[in-house]
């Protein structure tokens, strides 16, 4: 798409009265350009077996056709009608705790050949019916996609045969890997294999939550095959992966290989909810968008975002503004509210959507369509922005699963490590991406980081190792390293293969209780504490820059940093302050020629920026907070896009409450 996207999930089944023709209108009016449909209907499509009704859709597609509005078109599989499970019981999802009720969306079996025979079917229809309207632009298959913990029957064999190839067939291979002689667990037949649900082991079970996020890999790439037997070839294939969930979008999502599953999209896109009012800060946005961008190293959707949802994120005057924007400034090319109207009853009735229960134009409405007016005007220029990062985070689904099966003390998870590092360098002005374990080209990075990488192959760290020797930085923390793939303990000094590299090495950790730090960064009056969980480093050629305060845990070292080959490595040994984490992060770039993006020394004021299509620098100068701030003009010539206004080098920017400034380089 050449266009750049503006848009609402729009549910035309959900109206209390008919009200589509003023829908429009004032669509048109707020500049939106997209909806998306049908995702989530398919007791309307289909309300008995074999019985398809497309009325609403098609009621829509023309409405939306005649106003030029632009139409993505959702597989409705993701919430099963009541006929269907009634007809096939067993189409309902098995998890730990039994078999799921009808009532909820996601309550059914993803490997089941039932659920998947009507899924095909309705796929099939509903391709047929509008792959030729010229208002469908995409199509989205299905909806936050996960494996909702199954552990069916049929499931748990396919497990068997899954870890049958794994071993080659060899169960005593296989005790030896995942440790089965412990407590009696060893299997010596695969007809004697257990329920999996059952599991003492954590090799076992994190092998099989491995085999749970193939499970959404191969149902979506299914899902797409199908789809792309209809579509058009100026037709596009995505879908919405969500986070884990804090409150608010918050981390890696424990339940999907997001990087393995977006290879069967044309563009990747995502759901991205954030705190709002006095707690905006932003970081929501900039990760999620950040995380996603990086699945295909190429612009992305957000297909779901709130315009109010809960009465907590009921947006301040002009943060709606800020928020829409703030999404392009990562790289996105649609913002899509969910959603259009609040809806009258069911579940979500008080997830408030653009317009709340009364329809009227309100606030954010208004508010909206400022921005649908600006991203009209502006939209060639902000269009498919392109970043060249320097930064890269390591991210790893079997390290997070790791860690929820053997937790790190101090309630500490492992979206708490990714966070801390990660909203660090937002905070300080640092662009990322974000790699996974199976990256082989390290060296487009001038640094990576590496949060509790508790799962590590051993291929992975090789290259790591060389990574550093040629020159990277590479900085650790604590929980790295330490086991296998298969959640196997390293029978050596930890943290394994990187221990030359980092020049440090630990055979003990613990709870950190009441213990103080102190070093390069900070003295023992400055409050600084390890949080939750240490360990006990001793330095083998690299230099203490942080050090315990404690009678006993004194003689051991916090944090060291080592010189290896050219490159420089850091291992953090447990978690402090984010304030602590930023010096530190700050003089290891600094020494590596790593510089933040010019503008602002930090929060509140956040810059971040790209080459636009025509191949020019764009900067956006974005205030997280209710109070006017100073920014300043990067080197060179600027010309500000919304005003129109001129600057030039070290020029203050003032930006208003919750406001935005976006600088396009100048001839």
């Amino acid at each position: 798409m050449n266009e750049l996207l503006y848009g609402v999930a729009y549910y035309d089944e959900y109206m209390p009265y008919d009200r589509l023709d003023q829908d429009v209108e004032m669509m048109q009016e707020a500049g939106i350009n997209l909806v998306r449909i049908a995702e989530s209907t398919w007791s309307t499509l289909e309300p008995r077996d074999g019985e398809f009704d497309f009325s609403h859709i098609d009621r829509v597609l023309e409405a939306m056709g005649k106003a030029g509005i632009h139409v993505i078109v959702g597989t409705p599989t993701y919430a099963i009608p009541s006929w269907m499970e009634k007809k096939h019981p067993d189409i309902m999802v098995v998890t730990r705790q039994g078999r799921s009720i009808y009532g909820a969306r996601q309550i059914m079996d993803i490997t089941n050949k039932a659920y998947l025979f009507y899924c095909e079917r309705v796929i099939r229809k509903l391709m047929a019916h509008v792959k030729d309207h010229p208002a469908v632009i995409g199509y989205q298959v299905d909806n936050e996609t996960k494996h909702f913990g199954t552990a069916a029957e049929s499931v748990q064999r396919d497990f068997v045969e899954y870890l049958k190839d794994k071993f080659g067939g060899d169960t005593e291979a296989m005790n030896r890997e995942f440790g089965f002689h412990y407590w009696s667990n060893a299997v010596h037949d695969w007809k004697d294999f257990p329920d999996v649900r059952g599991t003492i082991n954590g090799s076992l079970a994190g092998e099989y939550a491995k085999f749970q996020r193939g499970l959404v890999t191969k149902f979506l790439a299914w899902q797409a095959a199908l789809v792309r037997e209809y579509k058009r070839e100026d037709q596009f294939i995505t879908h919405n992966f969500d986070f884990a969930w804090k409150g608010a979008s918050y981390g890696v999502q424990p339940d999907v290989n997001h990087f393995q599953t977006a290879q069967c999209l044309d563009i990747a896109g995502c759901d991205i909810y954030h705190p709002s009012q006095d707690k905006l800060t932003g970081a929501e946005i900039a990760f999620g968008g950040d995380l996603t961008r990086s699945l295909k190293q190429d612009n992305y959707f957000v297909l779901e975002t709130q315009a109010q949802g809960f009465p907590e994120w009921t947006p301040y005057d002009g943060q709606l503004r800020l928020l829409a924007f703030s999404h392009l400034a990562s790289g996105a090319d649609l913002v899509e509210y969910w959603h259009w109207h609040s809806l009258h009853n069911a579940c979500e009735t008080y997830w408030k959507g653009l317009l709340s229960h009364d329809f009227a134009k309100n606030h954010p409405y208004r508010e909206a369509a400022s921005v649908g007016r600006d991203f009209k005007r502006l939209g060639d220029k902000l269009l498919h922005l392109r970043k060249n990062n320097e930064i890269a985070i390591l991210v790893s689904n079997e390290s997070l699963t790791g860690i929820d099966l053997f937790p790190i003390s101090g309630g500490i998870s492992y979206n708490d490590v990714v966070r801390w590092l990660y909203d660090a360098l937002y905070e300080m002005n640092y662009e990322c991406d974000f790699i996974f374990p199976e990256e082989q080209a390290l060296t487009r990075y001038k640094a990576i980081l590496m949060p509790a990488f508790y799962c590590a192959p051993e291929g992975t760290l090789l290259r790591l190792k060389e990574y550093v020797r040629q020159g990277g930085v590479l900085i650790g923390t604590f929980k790295s390293c330490f086991t296998n793939e298969n959640v196997r303990v390293y029978p050596d000094v930890q943290p394994h293969i990187l221990r030359e590299c980092f020049g440090a090495y630990y055979h003990q950790f613990s709870s950190a209780g009441q213990v103080g730090l102190t070093g390069k960064y900070c003295c023992a009056q400055d409050g600084e504490c390890a949080e939750g969980f240490l360990e006990c480093l001793e330095t083998d050629g690299g230099e203490a820059i942080l050090d315990y305060v404690h009678d006993n845990w004194g003689q051991y070292a916090a944090a060291v940093k080592n010189s290896y080959g050219d490159g420089t490595a850091v291992y953090l040994g447990c978690k402090f302050s984010k304030k602590l984490l930023k010096e530190i992060l700050h003089d290891v770039f600094e020494g590596a020629g790593i510089t933040p993006n010019e503008g602002s020394t930090g929060f509140p004021v956040i810059v971040r920026k790209g080459i636009n299509r025509h191949g020019k620098q764009i900067v956006y100068l974005l205030n997280y907070s209710g109070q006017t701030q100073r920014a300043q003009c990067p080197r060179g010539a600027w010309q500000e896009l919304l005003s129109g206004d001129r600057y030039e080098a070290d020029m203050p920017v003032m930006l208003e409450k919750w406001g935005f400034a976006i600088l396009e380089e100048s001839e």
